[in-house]
């Protein structure tokens, strides 16, 4: 189906971009600005805001790559499409934005489009970034060229499939799904809802992990926030709208907060992707803009309607599942799946356990993970990997058990389900 859907948009996307691809173009081709004239003038304040918002943004997170210098790019963001490599940050004249002006800058993260007006992929997630204000983009313009080391990386090139890899492929798709745009405040809504709002839907980008998206990428309307498979297949990124998934509308805002500040609550830590999230990004978050960010989400509409219930569980015991619970598991989780304290969390009514997706609940078996270290949780404790100590079966078993005991009651996985997340951590690794 999606070799045909993309023979099908390799056919109609020259159409439409010998119509769009002009309005992406620079409007004189020439150099944005000279070599003197990158730096903005800025104050020690300015930069220092800078830096906040590019930890609010978790640019570091993607432009940095494993074991490389801080923001020199390199780092690969996979799509279901190819890679796209991230460039480099740095004030580096030749390989980063050394040469840039503040005014190139904004029209990045505005609008998509490099210094020289050629178009950028949105695994840069300006559809995002658009709604942040000019001000804000010189903040976190000032500190990269001011206070961030110049390296001088060359950028990698994309490794994108045809016809993804083609610009006016990628003209088309802006045409269709992107517009630059600006937050417009809710008079109806107090001063820290719309600050919450302005983050989330802008530099925190949210959404670009939790909107469920059609078979080009493209967010799908009415659906943000509604969860979404991650690129590689092997995490949910589960819905903040579904009171069965990640909804928080009936949290007090303080466990919210303590949530996106400590990486854990009474109700759960944050693992996977999401614990990167914390201790890049939200962690260094102010008290103010974590509150504002956790009005935000906790007003957003809870529902049990926006997906298919699974069925129940049939209520019989596996046996084998429970034996495997009992030997490897219970010293932490509890005879009963009540947990203890924070540190080990309970099973019993725990969403990652229940959700009609089964993902996170299988990686963890698999893969094992930590809550992050943040200054409110130190030294959290982890869960161990079982990927070479467990067989499919073992694995399939244990996880019905816990979805079906101690007033859970979500379906039964089965052995031949295990074979695309085994498959999915193999593409990981």
């Amino acid at each position: 189906m999606k070799r045909i859907i993309s023979v099908i948009f390799g056919l109609a996307i020259f159409i439409i971009a010998a119509l769009t691809v002009s309005l992406f173009r620079d409007v004189n081709g020439s150099a944005v600005a000279a070599a003197d004239a990158a730096k903005i003038a800025a104050s020690p304040e300015k930069i220092e805001r800078g830096e906040y918002l590019s930890r609010i943004g978790n640019c570091a997170g993607c432009h940095s790559a494993r074991g490389g210098e801080a923001y020199a790019g390199g780092g690969a963001v996979d799509t279901p499409f190819g890679a796209v490599y991230a460039s480099n940050l740095t004030p580096d004249r030749t390989a980063g934005i050394g040469n840039w002006s503040g005014e190139a800058f904004y029209r990045a993260m505005h609008e998509g489009r490099s210094q020289d007006g050629h178009l950028l992929y949105p695994a840069f997630p300006y559809p995002h970034f658009s709604l942040t204000t000019r001000e804000d983009t010189d903040a976190i313009f000032s500190f990269l060229v001011n206070r961030v080391k110049p390296v001088n990386r060359p950028n990698i090139a994309h490794a994108l499939a045809f016809p993804y890899n083609n610009r006016y492929a990628l003209a088309a798709w802006r045409f269709l799904y992107f517009k630059p745009t600006q937050y417009q405040p809710d008079n109806k809504r107090s001063a820290q809802w719309n600050r919450g709002s302005y983050l989330v839907q802008g530099l925190a980008h949210c959404g670009a992990c939790h909107s469920t998206r059609n078979s080009l990428g493209a967010p799908i309307a009415g659906h943000t926030y509604d969860g979404a498979m991650m690129p590689l297949s092997d995490w949910y990124a589960p819905s903040l709208t579904d009171n069965r998934e990640a909804s928080v509308a009936d949290w007090p805002i303080e466990q919210i907060a303590r949530w996106l500040k400590d990486g854990t609550s009474p109700s759960g830590a944050a693992l996977g992707p999401m614990a990167e999230i914390v201790f890049q990004s939200t962690q260094h978050a102010t008290n103010a803009d974590i509150t504002a960010m956790s009005e935000y989400l906790k007003s957003l509409t809870a529902t049990t309607n926006n997906r298919a219930s699974p069925t129940k569980a049939d209520g019989t015991i596996n046996d084998a599942g429970k034996r495997i619970y009992k030997d490897r598991c219970a010293s932490c989780h509890g005879d009963e799946g009540q947990g203890k304290s924070e540190d080990f969390p309970a099973l019993a009514g725990n969403r990652t356990v229940t959700m009609a997706n089964p993902t996170n609940l299988i990686s963890l078996i698999l893969k094992g993970g930590f809550a992050p270290a943040t200054a409110g949780n130190p030294r959290p404790h982890g869960m161990p990997p079982f990927y070479h100590l467990l067989t499919d079966a073992d694995i399939a078993n244990v996880a019905s058990y816990v979805r079906s005991s101690w007033g859970n009651a979500a379906p039964a996985l089965t052995e031949l389900d295990m074979v695309k997340y085994r498959n999915a951590l193999e593409t990981a690794r």
